[in-house]
């Protein structure tokens, strides 16, 4: 039996999005006893279909976007930017939004990341600082289940990880010499992924796959905060695409929002108050599409701010070769990182996060496929010819082996790019969705600021890989051609002054009383740590928030 789409009489609260922000903050108010409905895009996926989605993973005719079915005319955005941007490798519409095929590295933003100007002379200041929002950092990591264990690196704990660190994979205890030899400390990931039983979760039993799906529910996604908030009374409608936010005639209050349902019928639903959570890019997207007479550059927007500053954090990749097995592809997450060179106190070059890779080279599925087809080259990039034969069985898992998989290394490094007024979200007119509204422009690029830091970055690399005695050593990206990390951070700007940013401190906007927004969009700087933590720490932050409201 279909559930029903049409909106509820009422609503303290409604949400647009059911990634984490919108489901934390959901199963949040929902348990303080309020009314809330949230209106998510995209489908809600069963559970029982995760073995089906592992195996579109493994298999080589699907791509990334089509295990969690985004594509299609729904999902069409352009990227005018000189990044040429792939928006939807790094998106999912859909009940649990993102997290249901992220990596799950879950480190904080460090004290000085609040304090750039302040610290150095760049970026911008947080309108909040890090001691205040410690103690949400520590209820956040409780919430999705982080394990992690303590680092020398970055700002000071109220509370230990609720979950132990896994331990370091075997590549990385092989290169783990090398970063001792050159003064570099590894320490553990922090990540949403139980490393052992937690709050009804299986621990992980190694599937693998976990970006872009883990079947056994050990890594953390916001589907587990929607099923706590419908068991509090929320009500979440999927496949629901909200598509204009409407104000009274004052231009002071959002009075509803107007919404799509599948069969093509538009729906209103009021709230008292309306959470905008679905993600950077799309929340700016729909306040540029509720432009009215009123706010002809669309809502919230007063300060000309709306869709600029966007940021990411772009990539640096350099591979090697090793004289003996690296294992690699064994797990399906990375296990060590190293923050020490974060600190922003090397003129351009700073804010800079290390990791050796788990995960380098092709699959083994494209390598087995590379053994025996001319095609080899064009599956993966790091194989010197393609492998001809038709060998099967053991004989095929030897040539794979000696001939690729079990040398191979690779070692990441991601930066922090400071917003731009330039780089930004806006409308593509020239192009519309399948409910014929105009879809989001990216345009995104790197300054040289950045690209010295990512230089800096590929240096520490090679040096790393220099002590290894690494052979056939090669950039896969490169500072003039950087990969990014697909977080969407920005575009939303938290601070003090309606003129210079579009929320204020508790993520209210500045222009509408009862308007929210819970994303990475409000970051006033992105650091060099993975966003969802802070996301989530801000989430319950502006949870307290309501509930002090509606109270």
């Amino acid at each position: 039996m279909t559930a029903p789409r049409e909106p509820s009489d009422r609503a303290d609260v409604c949400i647009v999005g059911s990634g984490p922000a919108g489901a934390i903050l959901a199963a949040s108010l929902a348990g303080q006893g309020h009314d809330v409905v949230v209106l998510e895009a995209g489908p809600r996926f069963d559970p029982r279909d995760r073995g089906r989605q592992l195996e579109r993973a493994l298999r080589p005719e699907f791509d990334a976007e089509e295990v969690w079915e985004m594509g299609g005319a729904r999902d069409l955005f352009t990227s005018s930017g000189s990044h040429s941007y792939e928006l939807n490798q790094s998106r999912v519409k859909g009940v649990g939004g993102s997290t249901l095929h992220w990596g799950a590295m879950t480190p904080r933003l460090h004290p000085e990341d609040f304090e750039k100007r302040t610290r150095y002379g760049v970026g911008a200041d947080w309108p909040i600082d890090y001691d205040g929002l410690e103690p949400y950092y520590v209820a956040a990591e409780r919430e999705m289940g982080v394990s992690g264990a303590l680092s020398p690196f970055g700002g000071p704990r109220s509370a230990p990880y609720p979950l132990p660190a896994f331990p370091p994979s075997y590549s990385d205890s092989l290169v783990a010499p090398a970063f001792d030899e050159l003064g570099i400390e590894l320490h553990p990931i922090p990540r949403a992924t139980n490393s052992e039983p937690y709050d009804g979760r299986s621990q992980c039993v190694g599937y693998g796959t976990c970006a872009p799906v883990c079947p056994s529910g050990a890594k953390y996604d916001a589907s587990i905060h929607v099923e706590k908030a419908e068991a509090a009374g929320a009500r979440v409608i999927d496949r629901v695409p909200v598509r204009r936010l409407e104000h009274d005639d004052a231009g002071q209050r959002i009075t509803a929002v107007r919404y799509t349902t599948p069969d093509g019928t538009t729906h209103r639903q009021r709230a008292d108050h309306f959470v905008l959570a679905a993600g950077a890019v799309e929340s700016i997207r729909l306040l540029l599409l509720s432009a009215s007479d009123r706010y002809p550059d669309g809502l919230a927007n007063s300060s000309g701010l709306l869709g600029r500053g966007l940021m990411e954090h772009p990539v640096v990749t350099v591979s090697g070769r090793l004289d003996e097995p690296t294992r690699q592809h064994n797990i399906g997450f990375h296990t060590s990182m190293s923050e020490q060179y974060y600190p922003y106190d090397r003129g351009p070059e700073g804010t800079i996060i290390l990791q050796p890779s788990n995960t380098a080279g092709p699959t083994p599925t494209e390598a087995g496929m590379a053994a025996n087809s001319t095609i080899g080259e064009m599956i993966s990039g790091n194989l010197d010819a393609p492998l001809e034969g038709t060998d099967w069985g053991d004989q095929l898992f030897e040539r794979v082996a000696e001939r690729w998989s079990d040398r191979h290394l690779a070692l990441h490094a991601w930066v922090e790019q400071f917003p731009d007024p330039a780089n930004r979200v806006t409308l593509d007119r020239s192009k519309t969705d399948d409910h014929g509204d105009p879809v989001p422009d990216v345009s995104l690029a790197f300054d040289d600021r950045t690209r010295q830091t990512l230089e800096r970055a590929e240096a520490v690399l090679r040096e790393i890989l220099a002590e290894l005695d690494a052979s056939d050593v090669r950039a896969i990206s490169t500072p003039d051609a950087p990969g990014t990390a697909a977080h969407h951070i920005g575009g939303l700007r938290m601070g003090t002054s309606p003129e210079q940013s579009v929320v204020g401190p508790t993520l209210q906007t500045h222009d509408l009383s009862n308007l929210y927004v819970s994303s990475s969009g409000v970051f006033v700087t992105g650091g060099a740590a993975n966003p969802t933590l802070t996301i989530a720490a801000l989430t319950l932050r502006l949870a307290d928030h309501l509930d002090n409201r509606l109270s």
